[in-house]
């Protein structure tokens, strides 16, 4: 009954993140090309999906719509300002800010319960949009990599940082009791859809904020090994609620070892398909082989 507006939504909510994913300087170049002010309004139809999901569900709120359509708008604004205070774009108040607004939303679902069951992935993705509306086309933000054509280079790096995580997690996390050889093969086409999902709803939205945004900005305040080792140590943090009710300290652990080699995988060749060719890779075979 509901069907048809969700695909809706979702063609609005994913046709952004492609279009950025694919074809970043044609997509960035084509939105710069409107007046500044539509430029910082274009990004409250964000509000539009809420609309399309919430509606049907009963779930609609005003509260909530008017947070889809204000805070995209707000995170434009900010990163305007700090476009012209930080033109050397070595990390300006504004743009640790919004990452914090981005991050916590996100890890601690803050904006949850707006959507139905099951489809609070919507709010990841528009949350994901307006990051990249904000940072990508009105900061001009260089060298996060966002490029998902990948290349065998990418894959090449991808791998071997998996192949230099897994020998220190899989015997670590077997000895803290965090992992369980649980193997189960679902067959190729149902893991070649684990693994698609994976890569493009976790991988990739994670590796562009911790990697391509946060750690990208941090090399130019802290330089590449700390910066390394503080964009890790947050990743592992963020995962202190997952898999339980109270911190979970073995996750977060594993989790920052990880994220320094989804760290090195993406400075490699500063970019986020690689990392998230790391990423997408230990979630699956995890998924698969070890819970």
């Amino acid at each position: 009954m509901f069907l048809a507006p969700i695909i809706f939504a979702a063609a609005l909510v994913l046709a952004p993140y492609f279009a950025a994913a694919f074809f970043p300087e044609r997509t960035a170049t084509a939105l710069r090309r409107a007046p500044f002010t539509v430029q910082l309004i274009v990004p409250a139809f964000l509000c539009i999906p809420y609309l399309l999901v919430a509606e049907p569900a009963h779930m609609f709120r005003w509260s909530w719509f008017a947070l889809y359509a204000v805070l995209p708008v707000a995170m434009a604004a900010l990163l305007a300002r700090a476009r012209f205070a930080d033109p050397d774009q070595r990390g300006n108040w504004r743009d640790f800010l919004v990452l914090a607004v981005l991050g916590l939303a996100v890890d601690l679902r803050w904006f949850q319960p707006a959507w139905p069951a099951r489809l609070a992935v919507f709010n990841k993705v528009l949350l994901l949009d307006a990051g990249i509306y904000a940072l990508f086309v009105i900061r001009g933000l260089s060298g996060a990599g966002f490029n998902l054509r990948l290349r065998l280079r990418d894959l090449g790096v991808g791998l071997r940082e998996f192949a230099f995580y897994a020998p220190i997690a899989i015997p670590l996390g077997l000895a803290l009791g965090f992992l369980h050889i649980h193997p189960a093969w679902p067959g190729a086409l149902r893991a070649a859809e684990a693994y698609a999902f994976s890569f493009f709803f976790i991988a990739v939205p994670e590796e562009l904020f911790f990697r391509g945004w946060l750690q990208n900005l941090l090399e130019r305040r802290i330089g590449r090994p700390w910066s390394l080792l503080f964009t890790a140590a947050l990743f592992g943090l963020a995962h202190w609620n997952k898999r339980a009710l109270h911190f979970n300290w073995r996750y977060v652990l594993l989790a920052a070892i990880a994220g320094i080699f989804y760290g090195r995988a993406w400075r490699s060749e500063r970019r986020v398909g690689a990392s998230a060719l790391t990423h997408a890779t230990v979630d699956t075979l995890w998924g698969l082989f070890f819970q």
